[in-house]
This record gives C-alpha cells, structure tokens and sequence, in this order.
C-alpha cells in the first residue's frame, strides 16, 4: 500500500513539473497560429493586387458591411 501512495505521489510530482512546459507550448503555439493567420492575409492580399492591375483590396466600411447584412 505505501510503494502504490509513493508511486502516485511521484507521478504527481511529474504532473506538477510538466504542466507549466504544457503552457509554454500552448502559448508559442497560439502565437504561430497568429502569424501564420497574418501571413496568409498578407499573401492573399498581394494576390489580390496582382490579379486586378495592381489595386488594392476594396476595405469594408461599417455603413457598407451594415448594408450587405440587411
């Protein structure tokens, strides 16, 4: 009974050292979903300006998207 309580009192122990590292991890992770997200809006709006005679993308006003929903 004692060597099962150490055992589970040792897997805590690892538990506790590696939840901080899980984290970290998550949080790199969720920065590189971020960059990635603006990487790919950066290429698409290059593509865009190469497609159409080198103008930019039309930006969405508040009272144009406010029309398209109604």
């Amino acid at each position: 009974m004692i060597e099962l309580l150490v055992v589970i009192a040792i897997i805590a122990i690892l538990a506790a050292l590696l939840l901080p590292a899980l984290a970290k991890a998550r949080e790199k992770a969720e920065g590189i979903v971020c960059l990635n997200n603006s990487k790919q809006l950066a290429l698409a709006c290059l593509m865009y300006v190469h497609d159409n005679n080198d103008s930019l993308p039309p930006i969405p006003t508040a009272s144009r998207s406010w029309r398209r929903w109604q």
